[in-house]
């Protein structure tokens, strides 16, 4: 008897970004993997703007799961574990509210785990992501929102808006497995990992209250649970400029 195919949970947390979250869920829409092999969780972190209507949209299209937790302050790390807590399935992929996946981000997350031999830590490919936005305008005349797989792919042929961390690739190349510190590159606007190995390790450590970090320190205990880190250039995506806050 053939094994069960292995499903994902997305996660997204979000805060006063609905038109963002909007074009998040769209590109879910979208994706290769069955809809009955993934769910999407949403965890806002106390929103005043309308995303919980936003989520609505999608109840029909999406198998889509909406938690609220009041606002008191940055609580990335909680929400994200509002998600680990919630999933059904073997795989969690956290994304962030704003980041336009490919068709087949998802197949290829879910296929990186499924032809591993042991427990993976694995990093998406995210095109667009600018520190300052210092490229905003020219992103935004070339991003198709209705068709972010076009997009990536354009991209991806002409090299241009590439991850940031590309110059880490081409320096260490893509199997980078085996370096001191292979996490800190897991960004958790595009990665996965295995739900049972969250939730052994802990998940997020909900002491992070200010904007980074919480994903850094979860790929070190990741990789010290036996995780290897693993880059998957076909689960990719686009990350949307928006306005930034690094307090």
């Amino acid at each position: 008897m053939p094994d069960k195919p292995l499903t994902c949970t997305v996660v997204i947390p979000t805060y006063n970004r609905a038109q963002l979250l909007r074009h998040t869920l769209q590109s879910l829409t979208q994706q290769t993997l069955g809809v009955g092999r993934f769910e999407v969780i949403v965890v806002d972190d106390g929103s005043s703007d309308p995303t919980p209507e936003v989520v609505k949209e999608f109840h029909n299209r999406l198998d889509l799961h909406y938690h609220y937790q009041p606002d008191e302050g940055f609580r990335a790390a909680k929400a994200r574990n509002v998600g680990i807590a919630h999933s059904r399935s073997d795989v969690c992929v956290f994304i962030d509210s704003g980041v336009l996946l490919h068709p087949r981000c998802l197949e290829a997350h879910v296929a990186t785990h499924r032809d591993a031999a042991g427990p993976v830590a694995v990093i998406g490919y995210v095109y667009g992501f600018n520190l300052n936005n210092e490229d905003a305008d020219v992103i935004n005349a070339e991003l198709d929102l209705a068709d972010p797989g076009a997009t990536i792919d354009d991209w991806a042929r002409r090299g241009v808006f590439l991850d940031l961390r590309e110059r880490f690739y081409a320096k260490y190349t893509d199997d980078f497995a085996d370096l001191p510190a292979p996490w800190v590159i897991y960004w958790t606007c595009n990665v996965s990992a295995a739900t049972d190995q969250l939730r052994a390790i802990g998940g997020f450590d909900e002491n992070f209250r200010s904007w980074g970090g919480e994903d850094l320190d979860l790929g070190y205990r990741l990789h010290r649970d036996g995780a290897r880190f693993v880059l998957a250039r076909d689960a990719a995506a686009i990350h949307a400029p928006h306005e930034k806050s690094y307090q």
